[in-house]
């Protein structure tokens, strides 16, 4: 749910001084908490499927989306450029953000189970913030740069650099928050995996490789 309200609610950038970000960016970011807490109470393998959840309830949405726009509007339909500009999307910026989406997603989700394992499941704030790092480093520059290529090198810096240093800050003083959730998961659903002998395989099907 977050992830498709994040993209209906994406074209709309905001300024605040030196900032660009887009008001998504408000919202996506939860994606990526709901992640760790996926990954660190039920292991891998069931963010694996929210993952991949995600990303054809996307998918599916934005065919849709297009299809709405496609149809001839009414002659008393007055709002179908607005409407275009909420669903009438580029192919590129459909597959950067797709793309993008999924591997910065599996990049959290891996950081987070290697350093639990790493870790013995202690420290909790690194594996939420080192996660969050390493996977937003990804799902940014890679939506910047495939939809925003062949603008000046300065230009997608700003917004790379905007939207990247806003989504870490946004979950480093989440993580209070985050540390919530999982300590109420782990104790009353008596859950705290450990993805010792998980195949972290992002296109693998069979649970019972994880067991």
């Amino acid at each position: 749910m977050v992830l498709i309200v994040s993209n209906l609610i994406a074209p709309k950038f905001v300024a605040v001084g030196w900032f660009r970000f887009s008001a998504a960016q408000l919202l996506f970011p939860l994606t990526y908490i709901f992640g760790d807490v996926f990954t660190e109470v039920y292991g891998y393998s069931a963010s694996r499927k929210a993952i991949w959840t995600g990303f054809m309830a996307s998918a599916i949405m934005t065919a849709f989306g297009i299809f709405a726009v496609w149809l001839p509007p009414a002659p008393e339909f007055k709002d179908q450029q607005a409407y275009v500009t909420i669903f009438g999307v580029v192919p590129r910026n459909v597959a950067a953000s797709l793309l993008a989406y999924w591997a910065g997603e599996f990049a959290n989700s891996l950081t987070v189970a290697k350093m639990k394992l790493w870790t013995d499941g202690k420290y909790l704030w690194t594996r939420t913030v080192g996660s969050t790092i390493v996977g937003q480093a990804v799902d940014t520059s890679i939506v910047i740069v495939i939809i925003f290529w062949g603008q000046p090198v300065g230009v997608m810096f700003r917004l790379i650099a905007s939207g990247y240093l806003f989504k870490v800050v946004y979950e480093v003083l989440a993580t209070p928050l985050t540390y919530i959730v999982v300590n109420f998961l782990k104790r009353t659903e008596g859950v705290n995996y450990f993805d010792r002998s998980t195949n972290f395989n992002p296109f693998a099907v069979r649970a019972a490789e994880e067991v």
